[in-house]
């Protein structure tokens, strides 16, 4: 998922081992959170935990390689972007059953239990609450880091 040759500048981020590892699983964690928004309305888990993993692997890159590397990938115009598409989409299905009846009416075939397409609205719910939710959390992190750095600089 990470390109070697744009991310082994040696003067930024952490050590080789830790940006080594990071290229290893950062494809997993994402993965993983995928898992958890997709899989949330027949297991644990949902819209706020899997976004919450998928920022944690944004930041995780972060972490590792320094925010010039992550900002390559995701920057903060792209994940308010994600953050206001989650606001849209949520808003957009609840006014959806609101047409069709009441507020967040489900109106979807609900299926067969325990089957990943059985429950109507509430995996795009969830895919829309990871996108507020994991672009969010990303915010915060870059917005408190770009916090301290101007903290430092004053300082100076």
């Amino acid at each position: 998922m990470l390109r070697k040759d744009t991310m082994d500048d040696p003067k930024k981020g952490m050590t080789l081992i830790v940006k080594t590892v990071t290229r290893l699983t950062v494809g997993l964690i994402l993965l993983f959170g995928i898992y958890i928004v997709t899989h949330g309305h027949i297991s644990p888990g949902g819209g706020f935990a899997g976004g919450a993993i998928i920022a944690l692997s944004f930041i995780h890159i972060m972490l590792a390689f320094g925010k010039e590397a992550t900002f390559k990938k995701i920057n903060q115009r792209i994940a308010s972007f994600f953050e206001s598409i989650g606001a849209i989409i949520f808003i957009t299905l609840a006014m959806l059953g609101f047409g069709a009846g009441y507020f967040f009416l489900n109106f979807l075939h609900k299926g067969e239990p325990f089957r990943l397409f059985s429950s109507g609205f509430i995996p795009l719910y969830n895919i829309a609450i990871s996108f507020k939710v994991g672009s969010g959390l990303f915010i915060i992190v870059v917005i408190m880091t770009m916090f301290r750095i101007v903290q430092k600089e004053e300082k100076k």
